[in-house]
């Protein structure tokens, strides 16, 4: 499986180029970062670490559901250029960041050490001490998420066991700059572009790389994105790790994670940015957060009614419910069996059971806190604590049926689409695209009407690119802002992206450059990779 290849790295930029399996004159950015980095540093770097954005082609807000996603990688990415300091000079582990971006400015940080917060700590537990960078979720910079790929890397592969730093194998002090055309907010995940990026960099230039596969490094990322305050599923780390070219990436969360390609029939991608920004970490508590919760408990009360066990401590999945439900086998059904689907379609039916009854009376089909600790069985104390004490989260009203109606339709979309890709040949009918156009035009509306992640925007412009020709538009990534994609006949490309300037009224000021920037066609890219450039090691490493 893709998920367990090693991350390449390259020391052939060549090579790297072909395998990029893109239409991007990539050379001329990489060599840009190289020169400035020079320039800065008075040294070349030895290592370049690449990380693109994602596109979700389908499945929205279900991948913490453990439900299955197809996204692709994007051909605009994150680049982080490294190389190591004198660690005889510097403090350990120092980091030394720049961004090529003047808006951004420099900052210098190194990792400290903690002593490890346990309430009631064993004999052996008081000694224990973790890596520690300040990190502040709610006042978030770009440094922020350097610091958060970081992280994992200290504190998986420099653990703190000696009386003092210098006792442990330690990581070096590092000089690096960031360049990056994903952009910020606009739903191409260019955050977790950004701590992929970092991870890899940190584990290159560590030295920390063998027997790294990609799942692990997907793993890593996610882990590491919640220190920046976003609980995350896992399917943007996994889009950037993972993906191949020209394909959209099937990627499966449960039992464990998994990723297959499957060829994206014949047509082009169109990302269009609404112009709305996505904060997502500065809402999370009222929207992203909050969902993650919803669909949680979703879940629990669901299986109340089908009849699923499910133990009083456990934060059970909506997908783990629909595999007991189905009795799926302890390995998981394969990905070509029918069970998933069965048991889906099955238990679609009995969302209804979580629509409140006088929401055909007063029209609020959300219910209070109370009700969902009601519904769920468990006392008021353990429901607290098993799905509100470890996250920030805002309600007057819990939409459970509305979150787990968009969940469980919208997995069953995936199956459907991924199902017509496999099928599909290479210059494949119009009907094919119109089959998977209409299902990201389903999807859309299951976002906007039953998971509120959309917004006036993105409903206005994904309307706009179906009356211009696009086969299906549909936001893609958190939403509430952020990007469209639509699919389009490669040959109307530059009629379909005339169309949308002229009809959606934030794009009709905007001179060709500042356009360019936020709608430009893609294809499906690869995954995360980096450079290794031996001739350039420093002789004090």
């Amino acid at each position: 499986m893709a998920e367990q290849l090693p991350i390449p790295i390259y020391t052939s930029l060549a090579q790297l180029y072909a395998d990029l399996g893109s239409t991007t004159d990539h050379s001329a950015r990489w060599g840009q970062l190289s020169e400035e980095f020079e320039h800065r540093f008075a040294r070349k770097p030895t290592h370049i670490a690449r990380a693109p954005g994602r596109v979700n082609l389908i499945g929205e807000h279900i991948d913490y559901a453990l439900f299955g996603v197809l996204p692709a990688a994007v051909e605009r990415d994150i680049l982080i250029a490294c190389a190591p300091r004198d660690r005889h000079a510097h403090v350990h582990g120092a980091v030394n960041a720049h961004n090529l971006h003047n808006k951004y400015p420099s900052q210098f940080f190194a990792p400290t050490r903690k002593r490890s917060a346990s309430e009631e700590p064993s004999d052996d537990e008081v000694h224990v001490e973790e890596w520690h960078l300040d990190i502040d979720p709610k006042e978030l910079r770009w440094e922020s998420y350097v610091k958060a790929g970081y992280y994992g890397v200290l504190n998986r592969f420099f653990p703190l066991t000696g009386t003092s730093i210098a006792d442990s194998d330690h990581p070096v002090p590092v000089d690096l700059l960031v360049t990056g055309t994903v952009p910020a907010g606009s739903g191409l995940s260019s955050s977790a572009a950004m701590v992929v990026a970092s991870t890899l960099v940190f584990l290159a230039v560590n030295g920390k790389l063998d027997g790294v596969t990609k799942r692990t490094l997907v793993e890593m990322a996610v882990e590491n994105e919640k220190r920046v305050g976003v609980n995350s599923g896992g399917m943007d780390q996994a889009a950037s790790v993972i993906s191949t070219p020209a394909s959209v990436l099937y990627v499966t969360f449960y039992p464990h994670l998994a990723a297959s390609p499957a060829a994206l029939p014949l047509g082009t991608l169109v990302l269009a940015n609404s112009c709305v920004t996505s904060e997502k970490a500065v809402h999370a508590r009222t929207r992203y957060n909050l969902r993650v919760v919803e669909t949680l408990a979703a879940a629990r009360i669901l299986a109340r009614h089908l009849g699923v066990r499910v133990e009083p401590r456990e934060r059970v999945t909506l997908r783990e419910v629909v595999g007991r439900f189905g009795t799926e086998p302890e390995g998981g059904w394969p990905e070509d069996s029918a069970g998933l689907r069965g048991a889906l379609e099955r238990a679609v039916g009995y969302v209804e059971k979580l629509r409140p009854a006088s929401a055909d009376t007063d029209g609020q089909e959300g219910i209070p806190l109370e009700t969902m600790i009601e519904w769920s069985g468990l006392s008021d104390e353990d429901f607290k604590d098993v799905y509100l004490s470890w996250i920030d989260v805002e309600a007057t009203y819990f939409q459970l049926y509305k979150r787990a109606k968009h969940v469980l339709t919208e997995a069953l979309r995936v199956l459907e689409f991924r199902d017509i890709c496999l099928a599909s040949r290479e210059g494949a009918p119009e009907s094919v695209l119109s089959a998977l156009g209409a299902l990201m035009n389903a999807s859309q509306t299951s976002c906007s009407v039953d998971f509120d992640c959309s917004c006036p925007e993105l409903d206005e412009l994904t309307q706009i690119a179906r009356n211009a020709g696009a086969y299906g538009s549909r936001l893609t990534g958190a939403g509430w802002g952020g990007c469209t994609v639509s699919l389009v006949a490669e040959d109307k490309v530059p009629e379909f992206i005339a169309r949308l300037r002229n009809a959606y009224t934030p794009f009709t000021g905007l001179d060709d450059d500042a356009f360019a920037e936020i709608v430009f066609p893609t294809k499906p890219s690869s995954g995360a990779c980096g450079t290794y450039h031996p001739s350039t090691q420093p002789a004090f490493v």
